[in-house]
């Protein structure tokens, strides 16, 4: 596969457009296929089994565009689907994971003690009751306390383009969070991509001393580290960009993608 063939992209639905920005911000060379499966969304609150048929299809769909890797832009699919994808596909497959360990990390301290850090994860249903988060929450409650918590309509506020309505954004969010003591909150990971877009209003929420974590970054750079490590870079001279496609064919949702990737 040429340095310059693209990079497929995918989520459920419009949350991970987030990534794809990122990529087309830190990776300015790349090409981006981005596929939103809106006409199925939330995968949240799907099975397992049904999530990782989506996820074959779609990939099936990038293979025959000629894709160089793919970047699963959703948590609950590389919760339900990522290690079956990979078995299957001779191809990169960086999957997501909600950033607990960076939100715990921050605990660490440099005489080599911790500081206990107390973390809300906000995710989907699903990611939330996969065995795969139930693994990474192991590895940190010990010497952390952490509150897994379902935020399931803040990906339907975003798939139905109410991002811009404060008062219901804010309503749902102190839906889910008034039951914490927010004070006394070291971090809240936005373990969910659709979330990241909901930043601002976190931070409008949380005390400002509470960090607001998200796993873009991390995974884009893990991609390109997994590319340059292949040879897969796209040449400095190439011109990058992201093409959206979304499996809900309306002029809203392609309108919405639009805005979304350069909000």
């Amino acid at each position: 596969m040429a340095s310059t063939a693209p990079i497929g992209v995918f989520d459920s639905g419009l949350g991970g457009i987030s990534v794809a920005r990122q990529i087309a911000h830190d990776m300015p060379h790349e090409r981006v296929l981005y596929f939103g499966d809106s006409a199925n969304a939330p995968y949240g609150t799907k099975t397992p089994e049904q999530v990782r048929a989506l996820s074959f299809a779609i990939v099936e769909r990038f293979v025959r565009q000629g894709v160089k890797a793919v970047v699963i832009a959703c948590n609950t699919a590389t919760s339900a689907a990522v290690n079956d994808l990979r078995d299957h596909y001779d191809m990169p497959i960086i999957g997501m994971e909600p950033a607990l360990k960076v939100a715990c990390d921050r605990g660490d301290r440099a005489d080599g003690t911790h500081t206990p850090q107390r973390v809300i994860v906000a995710a989907t249903p699903l990611t939330l009751r996969e065995h795969k988060f139930a693994a990474l929450m192991d590895r940190f409650k010990s010497e952390n306390t952490i509150f897994p918590e379902p935020c399931p309509g803040l990906v339907e506020i975003v798939e139905h383009g109410r991002l811009g309505d404060h008062d219901l954004v804010m309503r749902t969010l102190h839906g889910y969070f008034d039951q914490y003591d927010l004070d006394s909150i070291d971090a809240v990971v936005l373990g969910c991509t659709h979330f990241v877009f909901y930043r601002d209003y976190f931070r409008e929420l949380l005390p400002d001393a509470t960090a607001i974590i998200d796993g873009n970054e991390g995974t884009v750079r893990h991609l390109g580290v997994v590319l340059e490590s292949l040879g897969k870079l796209a040449p400095e001279d190439a011109d990058g960009g992201v093409e959206l496609a979304n499996s809900d064919p309306s002029a809203r949702i392609a309108t919405l993608s639009r805005e979304l990737l350069h909000s």
